[in-house]
């Protein structure tokens, strides 16, 4: 009896002797195949060069998710995209801005998404400050002053110096001066913009209303030459967005009654009602097929830049991750997807569409790990309100790269996200799903959502180290012998309120969108 036990206790320890050797060896070949036959910037170049941005409802979109369908086909990796509801069709064509009085100048801006077209011939007319009201009744009898030109509604910003330039060169005098004037600057525009009595969406529409001929913005993003570009509130006559620099110039010759005239062509294509989609590509589980750990990144993008860091370096870490899986890891223990989602930007729409309509698939994720917020390394792994995370995470990160996961901070049992990138979606239907937050590298700034997020701002040591973090853990999250508990953390005090927090509901996600 004792001699069967002490054969079964060393049968038992080269077992398991095997399976840690094993996993070093995929470990091993993983990191090798990451840095020595990557194809990042095969991959970044392709999406993000040659496709562009990808602005839900453009046919750019259309050729994003059909790009991702042929690459993995060439990978030998089933994908397809599905479609989850419609958007308003759009197609941004040529802008052109030029100041033609009192002087000639070419104007650096663009035309918001979803912008009006001035058709190819485009619009000259006068450029007018916001109307000065006293309140709402007033204001409503300055509106006609605006019929024929082109209106102002940005602040005009005190400096065109981000902070951090300010707090590295002036003195403290003349930088204290400074905050002060931008403070002023903010509150006077505030108010001017209450007293019309409309908010900043409604405002827009009440002077196309009046015969503008046009709306000029600025949505300076504190970073040199960058700014934030989001869409348009117009229906028939164009929205542009200028940057600080031409905005201020603009503004003060129109403040000093220098009657600025611009000539705007910019030109764009009402493409009605478009069908939207999500990809999702997979690979087939050998043991466990109905059971899913999900590479998450959302596809779409604003375009004012071409996406790049958001959320072009999440798609191709997920994608560089099914491609390496594939390779070297063809068979697994359970089915592994990549979800790249539609229309994040609006309000996680691909996300929350695929939780409505595949319960049977978010009822059996094992784990979710999704990255959506810019180049950097991974930084920081939240357990998400997971009351368990932390053991099955940690066995998860053992055999990662100690350069790599050294760096990692995490937290748990965390809180659960309720909005802000795709994994939230997941999430509020009790799935384990799980942000990969990476490094800053001014994303706030200079990228996210900006003119600047293009190709030469993506750092591909850091998404290649983020590769090989997401393959490790999803092998090693595909082949536990543990299902992951989805027990859920009693939530702490919300210091604001003052009150306990609550799990988020599930939301459905927006099934036709941007026509009303």
């Amino acid at each position: 009896m004792k001699k069967n036990f002490r054969t079964l206790f060393s049968l038992f320890l080269v077992a398991g002797a095997l399976q840690v050797q094993a996993q070093e060896e995929m470990v091993n070949k993983i990191v090798t195949e990451a840095n020595e036959n990557s194809k990042l910037e095969e991959l970044a170049h392709e999406l993000v060069d040659v496709v562009g941005p990808r602005l839900v409802g453009t046919p750019q979109m259309k050729n994003a998710h059909d790009w991702a369908v042929k690459k993995y086909d060439s990978w030998g990796i089933s994908a397809e995209n599905e479609e989850y509801g419609t958007w308003r069709g759009w197609e941004r064509g040529i802008t052109h801005i030029d100041l033609v009085e009192p002087r000639l100048r070419t104007l650096q801006g663009r035309q918001l998404a979803w912008s009006p077209s001035t058709g190819k011939k485009g619009v000259t007319a006068e450029v007018v400050l916001l109307p000065e009201a006293s309140d709402s009744t007033a204001f409503a009898n300055m509106l006609s002053s605006v019929k024929g030109k082109f209106v102002m509604i940005s602040v005009n910003e005190p400096t065109g110096r981000p902070p951090y330039n300010w707090e590295e060169w002036a003195t403290e005098k003349s930088w204290k001066k400074m905050q002060g004037s931008i403070k002023e600057a903010d509150s006077i525009w505030r108010d001017r913009i209450s007293k019309t009595g409309y908010g900043y969406r409604e405002l827009p529409k009440a002077l196309e209303n009046a015969g503008a001929a046009g709306i000029i913005t600025s949505n300076w993003s504190h970073g040199f030459g960058a700014n934030k570009v989001f869409g348009a509130y117009t229906n028939k006559i164009p929205t542009l967005d200028l940057n600080l620099e031409d905005y201020g110039l603009l503004y003060r010759l129109a403040e000093n009654n220098n009657t600025p005239k611009i000539k705007v062509v910019a030109q764009s294509k009402d493409l009605g009602e478009v069908p939207t989609f999500n990809t999702i590509a997979r690979i087939e589980g050998s043991e466990k097929p109905e059971e899913y750990v999900v590479l998450s990144a959302h596809f779409d993008s604003w375009d004012g830049g071409t996406g790049a860091t958001d959320n072009g370096t999440g798609t191709i870490v997920m994608m560089e991750t099914m491609r390496i899986l594939k390779k070297l890891y063809p068979n697994p223990k359970r089915t592994i997807i990549a979800g790249h989602w539609g229309s994040e930007e609006q309000g996680l729409n691909g996300s929350r569409a695929f939780v409505k309509d595949n319960p049977e698939i978010v009822a059996n994720v094992q784990a979710l790990f999704n990255q959506d917020n810019g180049t950097g390394r991974v930084k920081n792994i939240n357990g998400q309100g997971f009351l368990h995370a932390y053991d099955y995470i940690g066995r998860w990160l053992e055999p990662v790269p100690q350069e790599i996961k050294g760096e990692i901070e995490t937290s748990f049992p965390g809180t659960p996200s309720s909005g802000g990138t795709d994994h939230a979606s997941f999430v509020a239907a009790g799935a384990p799903a799980f942000m990969l937050n990476s490094l800053n590298w001014s994303y706030w700034d200079y990228t996210w959502h900006t003119n600047l997020d293009t190709y030469d701002k993506i750092v591909f040591d850091d998404v290649r180290s983020n590769v090989i973090l997401t393959a490790i853990m999803t092998y090693m999250a595909s082949e536990d012998p543990e299902t992951t508990s989805r027990e859920k953390a009693v939530l702490p005090i919300n210091r604001r309120s003052g009150e306990q927090m609550t799990w988020p509901e599930p939301r459905d996600g927006e099934r036709k969108g941007g026509l009303d």
